[in-house]
């Protein structure tokens, strides 16, 4: 077996380890685990450590801010359903996007396509943080379409806090981006920038697709990681 068919084997392992990982510790489902290890390949394999790695802390973050006080938005109905295990949709919806991205830029090698990676992944971090988290600090929820408040949990509902944790989200995506190429400031900006674009779009269109039955709260994420992926893509294209 040659070097590289070793390691090959060891990162499958690895992946198969957190994979196993998410399930004990219940932050995915038996299906969801399974999904994740196919993802995990897929954005190992074509993209490399730091995109994988970039997944793998918005999944330790998405797990932190999700069981955070989980007890006390149980109590006002806000919690994460199914006491925050996420299943095999939910999985999709935040990580199919990336997947894309990824593989188009292992076909192309354009930095563009880092950028619409690392803004995919910014805006699921973004989004759960300012989701999660906002739930709990965030003060005065309004709705986004049109800034009349609402219930804290409310599809489309943002507040000051949220947006903040949703920057936060973004940007520690952003620092992991910048590995990737030789332009360091505009991978970082393009990359946040786009994470937190994507995360409002997802407010958008839960206020008003989701709102409305059109997609579910998966399809509102696959939306919300396409258009913030698209978006850091071309911030990025603009900055260098």
């Amino acid at each position: 077996m040659t070097a590289m068919a070793v390691i090959s084997v060891i990162q499958i392992v690895i992946i198969f380890v957190f994979g196993w990982l998410a399930y004990v510790s219940q932050a995915l489902d038996k299906k969801g685990s399974i999904v994740a290890i196919i993802l995990g390949i897929l954005i190992l394999r074509f993209g490399g450590v730091y995109p994988f790695l970039a997944m793998l802390i918005f999944v330790v973050m998405g797990v932190l801010s999700t069981k955070y006080k989980y007890h006390e938005k149980l109590k006002t109905g806000i919690a994460q359903e199914q006491e925050g295990v996420r299943g095999w949709k939910n999985v999709i919806g935040n990580g199919l996007a990336t997947s894309i991205f990824v593989i188009l830029e292992y076909l192309t090698k354009q930095d563009f396509l880092w950028a619409a990676t690392f803004a995919s992944i910014a805006t699921a971090n973004a989004d759960t943080l300012a989701s999660e988290l906002g739930k709990v600090f965030g003060k005065s929820p309004k709705m986004i379409t049109n800034l009349k408040p609402v219930k804290p949990g409310s599809n489309g509902a943002i507040s000051l806090q949220g947006e903040v944790f949703a920057l936060v989200g973004a940007s520690v995506i952003g620092i992991i981006a910048t590995a990737v190429t030789s332009f360091k400031w505009q991978m970082f900006l393009a990359t946040t920038v786009g994470g937190f674009i994507g995360c409002n779009i997802d407010s958008v269109v839960g206020a008003t697709l989701e709102d409305k039955g059109i997609v579910d709260n998966n399809g509102t994420n696959f939306i919300a990681t396409l258009a913030g992926g698209m978006a850091g893509a071309i911030i990025f294209l603009a900055l260098v």
